[in-house]
């Protein structure tokens, strides 16, 4: 499961993603709405925890975006203040939960995955590109009715391209969604990695799914 923590708080943010990373979720976080907005068009997040006291663009604002663009990604709200009426606009506004500050990081835990796991019996855990099919629950690979057999990381690699197929997605993205880091280690990690589960899902297949744009960085799809 990937959860986006929108928190301009770096230290809050800091010690709810080591929260939820420790309970096996993969983290995203930012620190304004803006950046929010953009995360949520491009990566296909399970949950956000998200602060309504915001720069710029505050929580609500980002909320009621979100549910006009008809995207139903769980979503629990933030706030240093426990009025009534603001909890009453959020939900109104779309919000799933509401938790106000101060909060017990062990119940912001419990809430995030009560959440994301409503949202994933919602949604079929079965991603399909072509013949190749990945089970989410078991991480059970198959393409043409054969067994794949892949490693954790490996299985993080094919379950991000899985989910946006057909996008191009470049080494430090991969980087951050696949590995959590937030800078390029100056290896061929990527490319290794690549390059192994084109061997898994290519070799002996046709047709070729993963597949390389040079200088730009790789996407999976059926090349019409």
């Amino acid at each position: 499961m990937r959860v986006l923590v929108v928190e301009d708080e770096k230290k809050t943010a800091s010690f709810v993603r080591k929260a939820l990373q420790a309970e096996g979720f993969a983290v995203d976080v930012c620190h304004n709405g803006d950046d929010a907005l953009a995360a949520a068009r491009t990566t296909p997040f399970d949950g956000i925890v998200l602060d309504i006291m915001l720069p710029g663009r505050d929580g609500l604002s980002v909320l009621r975006q979100l549910r006009e663009r008809k995207s139903m990604i769980p979503v629990l709200l933030l706030s240093a203040r426990g009025e009534v009426n603001e909890r009453v606009e959020g939900l109104n506004a779309g919000a799933d939960d509401y938790l106000p500050k101060p909060f017990e990081l062990a119940e912001l835990v419990a809430r995030v995955r009560a959440l994301t796991r409503r949202s994933g019996e919602n949604k079929s855990t079965v991603l399909r590109v072509a013949d190749l099919t990945l089970d989410t629950v078991t991480h059970r690979a198959q393409r043409g009715g054969a067994e794949i057999e892949l490693t954790a990381r490996e299985y993080r690699l094919l379950e991000f391209l899985m989910r946006s197929p057909g996008r191009l997605c470049g080494r430090m993205m991969i980087l951050e969604k696949v590995w959590d880091y937030d800078f390029d280690p100056g290896t061929n990690l990527v490319d290794v990695y690549i390059r192994r589960l084109r061997e898994k899902i290519d070799t002996n297949f046709q047709p070729k799914l993963l597949h390389t744009v040079r200088g730009a960085g790789y996407l999976l799809k059926e090349q019409p």
